[in-house]
């Protein structure tokens, strides 16, 4: 028999009515069954998390940054087994569930070493005029209310934690609602935090039904909204609730840039690598992975085939397996669409390299060529593991074609030129550069987000902070300054 898994409410666990199950994307198989909360329950938690805002938002920074580091502390000690946990309901080879831990460990410590020295007041003189002599501004940051975090499944831990983490270091309570076909490892995190002393109230973890979250989204109580996901959804989410302060973390179609001067072997070898690897890493399902690669016409026919030859070299199959380099998508419909569009770029003339095959859930590592500009891989984010490889002449027609999206999420320009990344971080018209190597990097502390459809606001820690809080100012008068 499976047990059922409580929620976590108001830092208690309960249990509902009903319950749903989680399967392994892979086999098939029965992972956990999960409870979910009625609509009183629901309610419940959003009424405890607004009534317990001002007591949370004074609440000292030791306390919340001892919980955070507490939370930091035990992803460690339980590691593997919450890498096994990922892999199991999400798919994710192990040595990727691994190294997904690793980075929720961070955000926490990251989070509670924030905790310590965020808001410690900026003072202004206001002499500077003579109506403001003998005056003084100290500016600090407070909570704009309740978070409503709502979580994707490509990394159920890490960014969930990326929603709560913040949050609780800024003294803002949250509500968070994992994915629901990865809600385990979000209640993970919920297992951890009600080991510390935080008060009650201050944090749920809601595995509800993405069917209830109109209610959720309209509710006045919850001022700020913390969305990863998609365009369609997150922009929506937005257009209804236009007072509300929204961070939405959407999609990409990251595009890894090879310049002439990257040429050598040596240089040609490394980029095919890093290429194939954050093409198909998570099975393509990052926002950030690769997936278009856009090589100046001087190196192309040397780059093409050693990226067709490493992603030849992807190991795929079960996630469980160390040597697993590529396991399913997160279902098999999600496999399917992907399908469809790769047969529709083929159909309108692309040349497919490698790949293009589905079992299941799961779909070959894939290489296309000479892909039509108007077909849909060429114009969405496919979420899959597969690359369409362009040639371009010059660094102007490069950065044009990075730019010719939608979104603008990250890119990643190879090249060895100090003034071409610095003329690359002017151009192109996304959130991040990364200079000598893929988009698919990021450091969970540094301001992570997109610009035009890949979203609005930013995450990683101290960002996210800034997010959930506003700046209030206090003028002090008769000061000897």
């Amino acid at each position: 028999m499976t047990s059922t898994h409580a929620f976590w409410l108001a830092g208690r666990q309960a249990t509902g009515e009903d319950t749903f199950d989680v399967g392994s994307p892979w086999d098939g198989r029965l992972v956990g069954r999960v409870s979910v909360p009625t609509d009183a329950q629901v309610e419940e938690a959003v009424a405890a998390a607004y009534a317990v805002r001002d007591e949370f938002a004074a609440t000292p920074a030791h306390v919340r940054a001892a919980a955070l580091d507490h939370v930091s502390k035990r992803l460690v000690e339980r590691t593997e087994e919450i890498a096994r946990l990922i892999s199991a309901e999400n798919g994710k080879p192990l040595k990727w569930a691994r190294g997904e831990v690793g980075r929720a460990v961070s955000v926490f410590r990251f989070a509670a070493e924030e905790a310590r020295r965020f808001n410690g007041g900026e003072a202004q003189r206001l002499d500077t005029d003579l109506g403001g002599q003998g005056r003084l501004a100290l500016t600090r940051r407070f909570p704009k209310g309740v978070v409503l975090g709502i979580a994707p499944f490509n990394f159920p831990l890490n960014l969930c934690a990326h929603k709560i983490a913040p949050a609780i270091a800024a003294g803002a309570p949250i509500i968070l609602k994992p994915a629901p076909a990865t809600p385990l490892s979000g209640l993970i995190i919920g297992d951890l935090l009600a080991e510390t002393e935080l008060p009650a109230g201050s944090w749920s973890v809601l595995p509800v039904a993405n069917d209830k979250m109109p209610a959720l989204v309209q509710d006045e109580r919850l001022p700020v909204i913390s969305f990863t996901g998609s365009e369609k959804v997150g922009y929506a989410i937005m257009d209804s609730v236009p007072r509300k302060h929204c961070t939405l973390e959407l999609g990409g179609n990251g595009a890894a840039v090879v310049l002439a001067d990257w040429a050598s072997d040596e240089d040609l070898d490394r980029a095919a690598q890093r290429i194939a690897t954050f093409s198909n890493y998570q099975g393509g399902q990052s926002c950030i992975s690769v997936q278009r690669v856009i090589a100046d016409a001087s190196v192309y026919d040397r780059l093409l085939p050693r990226v067709v030859a490493a992603v030849e070299a992807q190991v795929t199959g079960d996630p469980g397996d160390d040597a697993t380099d590529v396991g399913p998508l997160v279902s098999e419909d999600a496999a399917k669409r992907v399908e469809t569009w790769v047969q529709e770029a083929v159909d309108a003339g692309a040349a497919l390299l490698t790949g293009g095959k589905r079992d299941g859930a799961s779909y070959a590592p894939t290489v296309l060529a000479d892909v039509p500009a108007d077909v849909t891989i060429s114009c969405e984010e496919v979420f899959g593991p597969v690359l369409t490889v362009q040639k371009v002449n010059g660094e102007a027609e490069a950065f044009a074609a990075v730019n010719d999206s939608k979104y603008g999420l990250q890119a990643g320009v190879f090249t060895h030129d100090l003034q071409t990344a610095f003329r690359a971080h002017r151009a192109l018209e996304v959130g991040g550069v990364v200079v000598g190597d893929v988009p698919s990097y990021r450091a969970d502390q540094m301001p992570y987000g997109g610009v035009k459809q890949s979203g609005v606001g930013r995450e990683g820690v101290r960002f996210a902070m800034e997010d959930y809080t506003y700046e209030r100012v206090l003028v002090l008068t008769g000061i000897e300054l």
